[in-house]
């Protein structure tokens, strides 16, 4: 059951006093750095905050929890849904004049995140979604704000391996019409990055309504759509993202645009050539 916002944080300081010493200071560690704590083992946790793996047991079941995965699974809810821009930013540990460092974390960052991704994703969920996008009469591609870019990104280019794809804005209302009227049998893709915007979640449950099949792509099991969806692709992050990073979930809706591509066989070649005739005759490329 998804926690009210704000719940970690205030089950903590209401039962900070009861807590131990060591307890106290686990919990003082989870509050001032929960971009680090999220990523721990108990082993971890218990090493960075000076106590024991016992410790962090008790320390989880006193706080409520049935056990330590949901409280991180807690923990990951409360980094994505209540922290602020400006509270993210005090967690970018920024190396003050050190471009270079820099560079290198942001580049050894995203590295993690599209290792992650590879390894947690699930080959049989793709094949899933592969096998909707190239059998569906229409496609239409979602987003709002910071994931409007990659909604932006798969449309296009899937619109250069089959025909009917639409890209719709999920902070504009007017998508709903579209969604209204689609075809039988059509797709839509949803794409969600936290922390989730209140108008793309509303768009998002319309195709439910609407009989169509869903597919959500989106960082986290903890996103809204999660339950309205037929088909989830979940990419993990193994960084709390300041301004919001996009790498890995590109990376895997580039790898789903080429495999789309390889299964669409003579129909890719007759739909490109269609195009490359429009571009010609058009003028489209500078020459």
């Amino acid at each position: 059951m998804t926690k009210k916002p704000g719940f970690l944080q205030t089950t903590i300081h209401e039962k900070y006093s009861a807590l131990t010493a060591k307890g106290r200071r686990l919990a003082d560690f989870v509050l001032s750095s929960p971009d680090k704590a999220v990523f721990m083992t108990t082993r971890q946790l218990a090493a960075a905050a000076g106590t024991s793996e016992a410790t962090v047991v008790r320390f989880v079941r006193q706080l409520g929890f049935e056990n330590y995965a949901v409280f991180i699974n807690t923990l990951r809810d409360f980094i994505d849904r209540d922290l602020t821009l400006v509270e993210r930013g005090r967690m970018r540990h920024l190396v003050a004049g050190s471009e270079d460092v820099e560079l290198d974390r942001l580049i050894n960052q995203d590295i993690r995140n599209i290792r992650a991704m590879h390894k947690n994703i699930d080959p049989a969920m793709v094949q899933a979604v592969r096998s909707a996008l190239k059998s569906a009469p229409a496609v239409y591609v979602m987003g709002s704000r910071l994931s409007y870019s990659p909604a932006h990104y798969m449309g296009w280019i899937m619109s250069k391996i089959r025909t009917n794809v639409c890209i719709l804005n999920g902070s504009d209302r007017t998508s709903m019409d579209q969604m209204i009227f689609a075809p039988p049998g059509a797709v839509v893709v949803v794409i969600a990055t936290s922390r989730y915007p209140n108008e793309l979640i509303r768009l998002g449950k319309i195709p439910r309504r609407q009989g169509l099949c869903q597919i959500l792509i989106t960082d986290s099991a903890a996103c809204p759509l999660v339950q309205f969806s037929d088909h989830v692709l979940i990419i993990p992050q193994k960084s709390i993202p300041f301004l919001g990073t996009p790498v890995s979930m590109i990376s895997l809706i580039h790898y789903l645009l080429h495999t789309l591509a390889s299964d669409m066989g003579d129909r890719l070649k007759h739909h490109q050539a269609k195009l490359d005739q429009a571009y010609l005759e058009n003028d489209i490329w500078f020459n």
